[in-house]
């Protein structure tokens, strides 16, 4: 995970973690701010889906590139049927320094690299193999090549895409484990005290499945980030190895990806980048053709 010094001062900023963890367990019912993008039918390709209780490539997974562990955040689709999994961009960096943040000056692998799923990494080993891809897309790659200039997009636009080999898409469902989704795609960002749910699986944890569900606050965006920042707080904050990880909004839309963990004026907040923003980033530069989110199978329930 990258960390960022944000020098935005945030109003928000005087939850204080015990009375985050309060507000977080005390309110069942939550409005949902977000709304769902309009996302074509996608029933013919959720009929190809493994099964949610047994696929083994979901969002959450554990994903490796040239030694680094990171998280899965969503499924995609393009319209040749082929199937992506996402993870942070940094996450493909070529070894530079953890606090690399300007994805248009930092250096990438190159498309093509291997990237493997595996489950029960740790410290000591990175676990076992659930199948492997390459790398097909990086917004840091690309926004070098196109030679973009717009500080928000170079400092916050953190996807790459892994193209899933053909043996292993049918281990793939899309549904976020535990809390299912999700449901679209979030197009108006988060507001400050707005619920939000997240699934990572770092390898600092030795990847125990109980640590991973995380929920947390918005923190309210900032209009300086042009809307593509979203900072946030989680009861357990987001640590190297969930760099990738999915974030829901209260109505199970996908609102983001963590990209980086901030050290003040906010300290162990996290960062995540706007899918929207980054998706339709892709959409208009990855050369990847009919290229979008896939549902997932599973309802959303967001039971925290």
């Amino acid at each position: 995970m990258r960390t960022i010094s944000s020098t935005t001062p945030r109003t928000s900023a005087v939850l204080a973690g015990s009375a985050l963890a309060t507000a977080l367990l005390a309110s069942a019912t939550i409005a949902g701010s977000a709304s769902a993008a309009a996302v074509p039918d996608q029933t013919a390709r959720a009929a190809a889906w493994a099964p949610a209780a047994s696929a083994t490539i979901t969002p959450g997974v554990m994903m490796y590139t040239a030694g680094a562990q990171c998280t899965a955040n969503f499924v995609y689709t393009d319209s040749s049927g082929a199937v992506y999994v996402g993870y942070a961009a940094h996450c493909a960096g070529d070894g530079g320094a953890a606090t690399d943040t300007d994805g248009c000056e930092s250096a990438s692998l190159p498309l093509g690299t291997k990237v493997t799923f595996r489950e029960g990494g740790n410290l000591l080993s990175e676990g076992t193999e659930l199948g492997s891809g390459t790398l097909a897309y990086s917004s840091w790659l690309t926004e070098s090549q196109i030679g973009t200039t717009d500080p928000n997009t170079c400092a916050y636009n953190d996807l790459a895409l892994v193209k899933v080999d053909a043996g292993d898409v049918d281990k793939v469902n899309p549904s976020v484990p535990f809390w299912g989704g999700p449901t679209g795609i979030d197009t108006d960002g988060t507001a400050a005290g707005d619920r939000v749910y997240s699934y990572g699986n770092s390898s600092l944890r030795a990847g125990l499945s109980p640590l991973s569900p995380k929920i947390g606050i918005s923190l309210g965006d900032a209009a300086a980030d042009g809307g593509w920042s979203h900072p946030l707080y989680t009861v357990t904050p987001g640590v190297p190895g969930d760099s990738g990880s999915a974030f829901l909004s209260a109505d199970g839309t996908a609102v983001g990806t963590l990209s980086t963990l901030g050290l003040a004026p906010l300290p162990l907040s996290n960062n995540i980048g706007d899918l929207a923003k980054e998706l339709a980033f892709a959409q208009r530069h990855s050369g990847i053709a009919g290229l979008e989110l896939a549902l997932g199978t599973e309802p959303f329930s967001p039971i925290l």
